[in-house]
């Protein structure tokens, strides 16, 4: 109702995700998409997942063309919510003092735990979260890339991670991977091949950037990399990306700053 009255809505639902109609926009990936949003005057704001994920690998599809990703996130429990954050709290409290474990967000304890599950289960075993992974990344990025996801559910407060194992249409190696990255928008790389360092979401908190670690050669492809992907997932995965869009309108002369 709002967008048919001519202002502009960045939805940070999953509402108009999946919309043929609505941009789907990380500022860093895919800006010039920003100019489709007039046929609904709304700009669908990604996954929190998606978003640190296609800023760490945008300039890599660049360099050597994507042709699959595998990933596994580790997602913290403020990406469920408050009553999530306020569960693993009062959880680990009652682990401590022995009082009952109450479980009323998640389907298993929380606490000192890890739930391989995040979303609604769908008919092929996947999840909604999974999902919207996958269809995200192939509508941001390139829809010819195949993509694999394994959503996890971890006792952190703040902070998603994301191990990410991609396959190459063309040759890129691992010292080739870490000077894009440096260079990319939005990219921090703290990958030291020695204890420590590397990211964790504990440093990512309160942070702007994705932080991309552990850059290495997959030597079971032929052109493939690992590396490890954190990012704060209120920040860069949710208000910031927003605030970002709403800059990009105001720099491509979109829309007018209110006099």
């Amino acid at each position: 109702k709002i967008a048919a009255k001519g202002c502009v809505v960045i939805d940070n639902s999953s509402k108009w995700r999946m919309d043929p109609d609505v941009p789907l926009i990380v500022p860093e990936v895919n800006p010039q998409d920003i100019d489709l949003f007039s046929k609904k005057n709304i700009i669908a704001n990604p996954n929190c997942s998606t978003m640190q994920l296609m800023v760490a690998l945008k300039p890599l599809h660049d360099f050597a063309k994507i042709k699959r990703i595998v990933v596994s996130t580790y997602q913290s429990v403020s990406g469920t919510g408050k009553d999530a954050m306020d569960e693993l709290f009062n959880q680990t409290r009652a682990i401590f003092v022995n009082d009952p474990i109450v479980k009323e967000v998640y389907p298993k304890q929380i606490a000192f735990n890890v739930i391989p599950h995040g979303g609604d289960f769908m008919e092929d075993g996947g999840t909604t979260e999974e999902w919207k992974m996958v269809v995200e990344t192939k509508k941001i990025l390139d829809p010819k890339i195949k993509v694999s996801v394994t959503v996890a559910r971890v006792p952190v407060f703040v902070g998603h991670s994301e191990s990410v194992n991609i396959e190459f249409e063309n040759e890129i190696d691992d010292n080739q991977a870490r000077e894009i990255l440096r260079e990319a928008p939005g990219v921090l790389v703290i990958d030291k091949r020695e204890d420590g360092g590397y990211i964790t979401p504990v440093e990512c908190v309160g942070d702007f950037a994705v932080f991309v670690s552990r850059i290495r050669v997959d030597p079971t492809l032929d052109n493939g990399l690992s590396l490890w992907c954190v990012s704060d997932n209120l920040r860069k995965g949710a208000a910031l990306n927003a605030i970002q869009i709403a800059e990009l309108l105001l720099e491509r002369g979109l829309v007018k700053k209110a006099a």
